[in-house]
């Protein structure tokens, strides 16, 4: 009998143990909650942390993040309004601000995400293609200046824009909180992650950049090419002006030299008969060699001034 009550009061502690589990719960200070009696809300959502009591088996709990949640969404390609395509990468910030509104709307967290892409995609749509890219890629309006390559002068390409970017993300993100307000979310932050010419007017504008950084290599090596032909002929002209002088000094150096040579030969010629006879023995001498080599034949006549000293080295 002892054991039979021991048995039951067991029992009895361990059905009220799980009927007490069943019928508490911790909400922490991250999390909102949202209690529902066969499908339906009971009561207002519980935001404060602590621990809650709830009907056990009766009841359920549905759990929501009260922190910031991401958003990121899908890369698309959007006209805008001068026709021009564009590729945009978008990301936001958003809250559940009312549980209970967004458990009846939205359900959970995966169904708000698929209804932010529907908003957000489309709402970033319609105001890109309300503006001009300029307007899209652009904060403010900057001061005009001229740079100068090659010689050339290029000036900044500028359009003025009363719309900037900060101006539409916030008028996107307005758009898309007026369009979410019945779903118990709030769209904090919204911005564009990237914005860039689609892959094939990408490819355009690298091409017209590199026709134009070709074109301007192509003056620069003109103007290169000139400027060495230019140089070059102007060392050609010193080079010839150079040579012309030297080659008159040489040829005056040379003359005074011959006419010094021939006045001492005059003067050494017309001092004894045995210094004239010296002299066009030297001078005979000096013709031989510069006239006669080891394949040289000549004929000469015995009276022949040649001949005179060849016949005398016999």
């Amino acid at each position: 009998m002892a054991n039979k009550k021991i048995s039951i009061t067991i029992v009895s502690i361990l059905a009220l143990i799980f009927i007490l589990e069943a019928g508490t719960y911790v909400v922490n200070e991250a999390e909102q909650v949202v209690v529902t009696q066969f499908g339906k809300p009971v009561g207002e959502a519980i935001t404060s942390p602590g621990l809650k009591f709830k009907i056990p088996f009766i009841q359920k709990t549905h759990f929501f993040d009260k922190r910031y949640l991401e958003w990121d969404g899908d890369p698309n390609q959007i006209n805008t309004k001068d026709k021009k395509y564009i590729f945009v990468d978008t990301y936001a910030r958003w809250q559940i601000t009312d549980p209970l509104q967004f458990y009846k709307r939205m359900t959970n967290e995966r169904g708000a995400q698929t209804r932010l892409d529907d908003i957000l995609d489309g709402e970033t749509r319609n105001f890109i293609a309300k503006h001009n890219i300029e307007e899209t890629v652009r904060s403010s309006n900057r001061i005009p200046f001229a740079s100068e390559i090659g010689g050339e002068q290029i000036k900044d390409s500028l359009v003025n824009i009363t719309v900037g970017r900060e101006q539409i993300q916030e008028m996107i993100q307005n758009s898309a909180n007026e369009l979410a307000k019945d779903l118990g979310i709030i769209i904090l932050d919204f911005r564009f992650k990237r914005i860039n010419y689609i892959q094939d007017v990408q490819n355009r504008v690298y091409e017209r950049m590199k026709s134009e950084r070709y074109r301007i290599a192509d003056k620069f090596k003109s103007e290169g090419q000139g400027e060495a032909s230019k140089i070059n002929g102007e060392k050609e002209r010193e080079l010839r002006s150079i040579v012309s002088e030297a080659y008159k000094k040489a040829e005056e150096i040379k003359g005074k030299a011959d006419g010094e040579a021939a006045g001492i030969y005059a003067k050494a010629y017309n001092q004894t008969p045995k210094a004239r006879e010296l002299y066009a023995f030297l001078k005979s001498m000096d013709t031989y060699k510069k006239t006669f080599d080891e394949n040289t034949n000549i004929i000469l006549s015995t009276d022949s001034e040649f001949y005179k000293y060849l016949n005398s080295s016999k």
